[in-house]
């Protein structure tokens, strides 16, 4: 199955679907897809082809996300876990990935005219020189992209991910380009490799399994969780409707809890500059007006802010230049032979699909 194709709903489908738009629609919606395996051994059929049904569902799914309107999608598609498994069912996948990451590269065309941008997030240095270099060229290729992102989550974990993000702070301290009192939450988000994306609202794993297993822990503090009883290749556009629906139900407590947090947060902000300035204050022995805190708290919030953006800015130019690397690890084959953009800077292990 190409990665754009055909809908194939019923007219009873598409009209329940044009129903639901009437109500709140996720703007982000992650799929744990699970279920491959079980799906191939309950089919007596080689895992691989289990595999491959899975990615035929992938394109459905995101054909039924195309339709609705939903602005991001992220799957997670191979664990860092997942490199525990035999090598043969290993190098089965990276051959699958391999495989259809070619092909998305012949669907130019495709990409452009549904204005879809990939995101292939995780470890890719655990990928060979060629995945990496496809995985790059798809990215590329696709950058200036902005209808529609989809990130695919491949040799990823939420606690490499967080990891990777507290690196990357402690680095900005060391070549002072931070202060260690400039780490928020929000900041911690601007790092992660999810950063270019809005935390999902919708969160969707197949198989009936009841766990996250590491993926977007961070992200999904405030997402909607809905746990299907279907194996990934069996997910159907009714599970689909379903699942939408069960957030329609819940958008309105969920928001409410998310509006709390960030406004909880922002005070929380405005108070951390108005300590710092009466820190200050006493330590110099000056006596200060309220209307003197409120601007010097304004300026230290001005200054906190401008480190920080500068520091974002350093670190999207980092991983610019990490991609770029990335691209150039292999010698494009005939096969591809597409010319990426230009390079441009801007200011408990579980495993899944089983």
């Amino acid at each position: 199955m190409p990665w754009f194709p055909k809908d194939t709903r019923t007219r009873i489908q598409k009209l329940v679907g044009n129903i639901l738009k009437v109500g709140p629609v996720p703007e982000h919606v992650a799929f744990i897809m699970d279920g491959n395996r079980r799906y191939a051994k309950m089919k007596s059929i080689e895992k691989s082809q289990g595999h491959m049904l899975g990615f035929d569902a992938l394109a459905q799914t995101l054909e039924w996300c195309l339709d609705l309107g939903i602005k991001t999608v992220t799957v997670y598609a191979f664990s860092i876990e997942n490199f525990k498994r035999s090598k043969e069912e290993v190098d089965c996948l990276m051959n699958l990935a391999s495989e259809k990451f070619r092909e998305l590269l012949k669907e130019k065309a495709k990409i452009d005219e549904n204005g879809v941008r990939f995101n292939i997030l995780g470890d890719l240095t655990l990928l060979s020189d060629e995945l990496q270099h496809l995985c790059a060229e798809v990215m590329l290729l696709s950058r200036h992209n902005h209808r529609v992102t989809l990130n695919v989550c491949f040799a990823y974990t939420s606690r490499h991910e967080l990891t990777v993000a507290a690196n990357e702070l402690r680095e900005g301290v060391q070549r002072q380009l931070l202060q260690p009192t400039d780490i928020t939450e929000d900041l911690v988000d601007r790092c992660l490799l999810t950063n270019a994306s809005s935390h999902p609202d919708l969160l969707v794993r197949t198989s009936g399994e009841v766990r996250l297993s590491d993926f977007l822990l961070w992200q999904s503090s405030f997402s909607v969780l809905s746990f299907v009883r279907v194996l990934w290749p069996e997910f159907s556009v009714w599970n689909f409707y379903a699942c939408i629906l069960n957030y329609q139900l819940n958008h309105e407590a969920v928001m409410k809890l998310r509006n709390q947090r960030d406004r909880l947060l922002t005070e929380k902000y405005s108070q951390e500059c108005i300590q710092a300035v009466l820190q200050n204050n006493r330590t110099n022995g000056h006596e200060l007006s309220e209307f003197r805190i409120a601007k010097l708290a304004a300026e230290c919030k001005r200054s906190r802010d401008q480190r920080i953006d500068e520091f974002v800015t350093w670190l999207n130019e980092k991983r610019e230049l990490q991609l770029q690397e990335m691209y150039n690890k292999y010698p494009p084959s005939s096969s591809t032979m597409h010319c990426p953009p230009a390079l441009s800077v801007s200011s408990s292990s579980e495993t899944v699909n089983e």
